[in-house]
């Protein structure tokens, strides 16, 4: 498979700066790869695609302050944006500007906070440990700010609109974002008909945005991330899969930890650990029976992972349409919901 392969057209005004009042009110592609039909609705409707006993899955993760502005000991803004925490004071990150933060280079962000570059990563980032008084989490809080994707070029009003409702467990250097069309009334509606809410943790780090830079799309090589699956969660899975009932993630971060976790097709237990997951079209998937995820970057792992679940010719047709239809792209842009059902013989579309 080639990189162009998985490529589209889209207007730069069509990638949304700000997200709707309210949550959500976003627009809702529904997708039939199997019938191939693509309905228009809202996200508030997408109960009329859920039945009781059907159990939704959500990455609860929540967004960092992980970008700090500083400035290094001999002069010169500095901008470190943390990744990955490696033990008590080192982390994996990015950093600008990236010529002049070289290995020994020292930075002061506050009296109480500073850092010195250790080591260039294989990807261009920076190994830096820090150097602190006090609590690093609440000198983080304090002098962090939230990092928005750089095609946002709009200040966001309120932080809590990059969080979804549910995040809890800190550590994500970005959102899962189709979680953000959810609200907490959605949820209480959803759950008041019988379906199921399950939630595990996957901290979206570079993995999930770094872009392919290769031609040929099984070169490319996908960072590491953190997961967490709880028993609760997969013994919920394992009870809806046995009802004969659909799992459904939210998000391609839900759907890489859910195949990142699963021992065999159908078969899944609690899990933690970390996963370089790269799921492309021929995946064959284990647990995931349909999905709810934003429209994503041309020539990403995002739309390739897609591409695997509904087709990829399929996929494209419905980026086009959504193009000509006016959907909003992107983190703050609309959703899809996508279930993958089997033909007659018993083959997923491809």
């Amino acid at each position: 498979m080639l990189l162009s392969d998985f490529d589209y057209e889209l207007p730069e005004e069509l990638i949304a700066q700000t997200p709707v009042m309210p949550r959500n009110a976003s627009k809702l592609m529904v997708l039939d790869p199997v019938a191939r039909t693509m309905a228009h609705r809202r996200f508030f409707e997408l109960k009329d695609y859920l039945t009781p006993g059907d159990t939704l899955v959500f990455n609860d993760t929540r967004v960092m302050p992980a970008r700090l502005i500083g400035k290094r000991e001999t002069g010169g803004r500095a901008e470190v944006f943390l990744l990955r925490r490696l033990d008590f004071t080192r982390w994996e990150t990015l950093v600008k500007p990236g010529k002049k933060l070289r290995p020994g280079t020292k930075i002061i962000f506050a009296a109480d906070l500073s850092a010195t570059v250790e080591d260039v990563t294989d990807f261009g980032g920076r190994i830096v440990a820090f150097d602190f008084r006090g609590v690093f989490e609440e000198i983080l809080h304090r002098l962090g700010e939230t990092p928005l994707p750089p095609y946002i070029h709009e200040q966001l009003a309120d932080g809590e609109r990059y969080q979804t409702v549910y995040a809890k467990e800190e550590g994500s250097a970005a959102a899962p974002t189709a979680g953000l069309h959810f609200t907490r009334e959605q949820l209480d509606e959803l759950s008041a008909m019988g379906i199921n809410l399950g939630f595990l943790t996957l901290h979206v780090g570079l993995g999930t945005f770094r872009p392919v830079s290769v031609e040929n799309v099984e070169d490319h090589v996908m960072h590491r991330e953190y997961f967490t699956l709880p028993d609760g969660t997969a013994d919920l899975i394992m009870r809806t899969k046995k009802a004969g009932k659909r799992v459904i993630a939210v998000g391609t971060t839900s759907v890489r930890t859910l195949e990142a976790a699963a021992a065999a097709p159908n078969l899944i237990t609690g899990k933690s650990g970390s996963t370089d997951i790269f799921i492309k079209p021929g995946y064959e998937f284990k647990i995931v029976d349909a999905m709810v995820t934003n429209f994503h970057l041309p020539k990403s792992t995002l739309i390739m992972l897609v591409a695997a679940f509904a087709g990829r010719e399929f996929v494209l047709d419905a980026y086009r349409r959504a193009v000509k239809e006016r959907y909003r792209f992107f983190s703050f842009g609309d959703a899809m919901f996508i279930e993958r059902k089997k033909i007659a013989d018993g083959v997923f579309p491809s």
